[in-house]
């Protein structure tokens, strides 16, 4: 398994799909919550073709931290790195935390959205969360 950049490469590994997506299929996400869907299609095309989950995983990071980019715009979440027992639980080094304190895994969400499917949508999810936040 290949080791995760700090909490501070998130932003660039959310910048690194935009540019992947923008070139590879002309579409262009703008970190808004309705670009999510089409993070969720994305995810979803790739699910179809059943390739494995570490074939994809650089490409699902880059979508779940494109997920937590959506989140530091709209729920004032930030980067943190996680502490040992956060660690063991999301399996991330590092992950969101919303203004409220709670902490937040949108890198592991976009594992389970590859995993399970569209129960476990970014979009969805990031509502969730920023209705938590503001709650």
């Amino acid at each position: 398994m290949t080791t995760l950049p700090p909490a501070a490469s998130a932003p660039r590994l959310a910048a690194d799909i935009v540019a992947v997506v923008r070139e590879g299929s002309g579409i262009r996400l703008d970190y808004t919550p309705a670009s999510l869907a089409t993070v969720d299609r994305l995810i979803g095309g790739i699910r179809r073709e059943q390739p494995p989950l570490e074939a994809v995983l650089p490409a699902l990071r880059g979508f779940g931290a494109y997920a937590g980019q959506v989140l530091v715009r709209t729920a004032g979440a930030t980067w943190v790195v996680i502490d040992e027992h956060e660690r063991d639980r999301f399996g991330q080094p590092f992950g969101l935390r919303t203004p409220d304190g709670r902490m937040w895994d949108p890198l592991g969400r976009a594992v389970l959205r590859y995993e399970n499917g569209p129960q476990d949508s970014l979009q969805r999810y990031c509502l969730e969360v920023t209705d938590w936040a503001r709650s």
